[in-house]
């Protein structure tokens, strides 16, 4: 017979707390180990598109924008640099980084310092490039499982205050903004390491060969990003673009090695390195990689509208430069090839050859080399040089 043993109530009871006290010290412990697992489903995710001026990031940020879980703005950053326009980007990055701050927390009070006195939803920059601001709370013209109408938005909508801004923010599982004047990432440091913020950065990059190409077709916008890009020095007109070539692909270098190479512990899981080429070659599957980056669900009707504004016919225009329309992206991404002059291809080289090597743009050698639109100068990218997706990833209801 097996002896039998007696525990009295008291022994029980201490026991019993012993165990308790167990399991707390170790999920506390497990916990302090997996700082990087998601948040509960029913917290946001902050989503920044961080890219450079014609680089694809109007495309992205449509894409954001038209998913029906997804409030978005389009570079609030711009009103910081269009009201302090006399500093150079260096002593502006913090005001955006304070900026995004608020928004992401969906404090629009902030805005009061750039803003005209009276003003409303129409003083925001592009603020019709956003379905949510053109989708109630703010208007009633979309609705929210439907596709924006820029035209139509632009018509209908505005008047409202900023008030129901701050409502609809509050109403969505993901907050989406773009921004294309931020050089480095730590600035964003404290961003990422708010406990009230889980943070999400996209980088999108493009062939700078593209990007001067395109960036020429609307040069006068430019004039005054360029000042503070260049931190207000003076330069010869004719260097201008290329030194501000010089320092965006600068830029590209420094925030890609930080944050791939021997990064901080709060980047793990929160950075991902797009190429405007890759989305326009393969647009679905890379779209859907960044949705499942942040966790956001594909949807048909989301996947038939992509596959629409990547696949119409032509290069785009002039008149189209700042507009998403229906036009072959591949087209778009080797438009440079025939129109750019070979002179110029070879000094935007020169200036950017740092950044073209890590980023995976083949040089060409000759003009010749250049036309030959057989010649494929887009390197296979590996994906564990460009980005650190999380163990995990969430999946929110839609709002």
């Amino acid at each position: 017979m097996m002896p039998r043993y007696r525990v009295n109530c008291s022994t029980m009871t201490f026991l019993v707390i012993l165990q308790g006290a167990a399991v707390v010290l170790f999920c506390s412990w497990y916990v302090q180990l997996s700082p990087c697992d998601p948040p509960p489903s029913n917290a946001k995710v902050h989503v920044l598109l961080l890219s450079s001026w014609r680089s694809g990031s109007s495309l992205m940020g449509q894409v954001f924008s038209q998913h029906p879980s997804v409030f978005y703005l389009m570079e609030p950053g711009w009103h910081v640099w269009t009201k302090l326009q006399k500093n150079g980007a260096q002593a502006l990055r913090m005001a955006v980084r304070d900026l995004l701050r608020s928004l992401f927390q969906c404090d629009f009070s902030v805005m009061e310092s750039y803003l005209p006195e009276n003003h409303n939803v129409s003083s925001l920059f592009m603020w019709s490039h956003s379905r949510a601001l053109c989708s109630p709370p703010v208007c009633p013209l979309t609705p929210r499982d439907q596709f924006s109408n820029q035209t139509l938005c632009l018509e209908k909508c505005g008047a409202e205050g900023l008030q129901s801004v701050e409502q609809a923010c509050n109403s969505y599982s993901h907050v989406v903004y773009k921004d294309v004047r931020l050089f480095e990432l730590e600035s964003l440091y404290p961003l990422l390491q708010d406990p009230n913020l889980d943070l999400r950065i996209i980088h999108l990059v493009r062939d700078p060969r593209a990007v001067v190409r395109s960036r020429e077709e609307s040069a006068r916008a430019f004039v005054s990003d360029n000042a503070i890009v260049l931190e207000q020095k003076r330069i010869k007109e004719a260097e201008v673009q290329y030194q501000v070539m010089q320092e965006i692909c600068r830029s590209h270098v420094r925030i890609n090695e930080r944050a791939v190479v021997k990064p901080p512990p709060f980047l793990k899981g929160r950075y991902k390195l797009v190429r405007y080429e890759d989305m326009a070659r393969n647009p679905l599957q890379e779209i859907n990689a960044m949705y499942q980056f942040v966790g956001l669900e594909m949807t048909t009707q989301l996947a038939t509208w992509i596959y629409q504004v990547t696949h119409g016919k032509g290069k785009g225009s002039v008149k189209e430069a700042f507009k998403i329309t229906s036009r072959s992206a591949t087209n778009v991404s080797q438009a440079w090839r025939t129109m750019l002059p070979h002179n110029k291809v070879k000094r935007i080289q020169e200036v950017c050859k740092g950044a073209m090597s890590l980023l995976g743009y083949r040089t060409v050698n000759t003009e010749k080399e250049q036309k030959r639109l057989n010649i494929d100068l887009l390197v296979p990218r590996e994906p564990y040089q460009f980005s650190w997706l999380p163990d995990k990833t969430q999946h929110p209801n839609n709002s």
